[in-house]
């Protein structure tokens, strides 16, 4: 269409007259598809983004004073990204053609720079550095122009004043001894290859001249077997005769042994093998039955002995255990009767100090009521016997006798009244022993009535 603009693959095109936009760039920028531009009111111009070349000759100064003709390209474009294009279209739109030799310059001052601090076998050995560091410092320039660059060599260094070839002389000197000693080499060594080969001819012709005469004595010998050849056959045929005879025999010989080792020596070993056989099997049979009787003899006297042992030691151990009892039971009876000793002693004791205590309080009534509970005893041990001598009749069983030690106790619980009464009455009096004896009367009297009533 007339009005309708699309950009080649390596170009971008610039579309001023929009309205103002807010980025920086001021206009639009179209790369790889078309746009509608109408006339007079927008204007559309093209940026090439091709690879571009620029040739750079330059003389430079190293840090050592030596002045070189270097002589480098650069390749370069304008970058793809609406920022590089931008910068490009506001510095080279009108004069794309200049943008080579812009570039060149710059290039130009960076190396020239880089030169001046390094020495010419640092340039001559390390060209890739001086390149890259070309590169790295020409990067802001370039970013400001809206350039990228794809490649940047070192073609060629030239020296006019002679110092890279005197830097070579001493390597070109070695190279060319090098190459002379290598040529006495290979000049020797053909001198050796060429005796070899004659002293390997004239080998070859003395093997030569032995072969032939080889050949004839082979052919001579040959001549002379020719003519002994009917002897020779006749005495070989009379020894090959011999010897078939000979291999006959000793096969027959072979033979004959053979049947008599089967025939013979092979039964005769077969029924030795089988006595043998018999004999070992009787014997062993009858060392094992020994060894189990024995064994079993050896089993029962150890089983005997073991028990007897442990019979013996069960019976110490017992007595043992009897002895220790009876030492304890011992110990337990002594420690018994040492505890009841000092019970009634300590007792006896407490009853004496009581007593003490109670005649010097003046309680004479209750040591005469003390005096006649011991007493109560004797009294009715004496009663017991009393009755175990009388002639008693109990009617009624089990209840009678109940009723007879019911009596008992009671006449004991009234004697002990009385005895209580009448020592009250013998304390204020001061009579005590009077009191006692009508008690024991009264007691007497008592079991005179029991006996009477039973």
């Amino acid at each position: 269409m007339l009005f309708w603009h699309v950009p080649a693959p390596n170009e971008a095109l610039l579309i001023s007259g929009s309205k103002r936009r807010k980025d920086a760039t001021q206009f639009r920028i179209i790369t790889g598809h078309g746009s509608f531009v109408i006339p007079v009111i927008r204007k559309a111009r093209r940026l090439s983004l091709a690879l571009r070349e620029s040739e750079i000759a330059e003389e430079c100064i190293t840090n050592q004073g030596i002045r070189l003709h270097v002589r480098a390209v650069a390749a370069f474009k304008v970058g793809d990204d609406p920022a590089s294009i931008a910068n490009a279209a506001r510095r080279f739109l009108s004069e794309q053609d200049r943008m080579e030799i812009l570039v060149g310059r710059v290039f130009a001052g960076h190396l020239r720079s880089i030169v001046g601090g390094l020495t010419v076998e640092q340039i001559i050995r390390e060209r890739d550095r001086v390149a890259q560091e070309i590169k790295d410092g020409s990067h802001a320039e370039m970013e400001k122009l809206g350039i990228v660059v794809d490649a940047l060599e070192i073609q060629e260094i030239e020296d006019a004043s002679g110092y890279i070839n005197n830097l070579a002389a001493p390597h070109a000197a070695a190279v060319a001894s090098q190459a002379r000693i290598a040529k006495a080499k290979a000049d020797m060594e053909a001198a050796e290859r060429e005796l070899e080969a004659a002293a390997m001819k004239a080998q070859y012709e003395r093997d030569s001249s032995i072969k032939r005469a080889g050949f004839i004595a082979e052919t001579e010998q040959a001549n002379a077997k020719a003519a002994q050849a009917g002897p020779l056959a006749e005495a070989e045929a009379k020894q090959r005769v011999i010897q078939q005879q000979t291999a006959l025999a000793q096969h027959e010989a072979e033979l004959a042994a053979q049947r008599l080792e089967a025939d013979v020596r092979r039964p005769a070993d077969a029924e030795a093998y089988r006595k043998r056989t018999i004999a070992e099997a009787d014997r062993d049979q009858a060392r094992f039955a020994a060894e189990a009787e024995a064994f079993r003899k050896r089993t029962l006297a150890e089983a005997d002995r073991d028990q007897a042992r442990l019979a013996a030691d069960a019976d110490a151990y017992r007595q043992a255990t009897l002895a220790e009892a009876d030492a304890r039971a011992t110990q337990m009876r002594a420690d018994a009767a040492a505890h009841a000793e000092r019970t009634t002693a300590q007792g006896q004791a407490d009853a004496n100090n009581a007593r003490a205590d109670s005649l010097r309080a003046g309680n004479q009534e209750l040591i005469a009521a003390e005096r006649i509970v011991e007493s109560l005893p004797a009294i009715v041990e004496a009663a017991a016997k009393s009755l175990a001598g009388a002639n008693l009749t109990i009617l009624n069983g089990t209840q009678g006798v109940n009723d007879v030690v019911a009596g008992l106790v009671g006449q004991g619980l009234t004697v002990l009244d009385v005895l209580r009464k009448t020592a009250a009455a013998q304390a204020h009096s001061g009579a005590n022993g009077a009191a006692i004896t009508d008690a024991r009367q009264s007691g007497n009297t008592s079991n005179g009535g029991l006996a009477s009533n039973a």
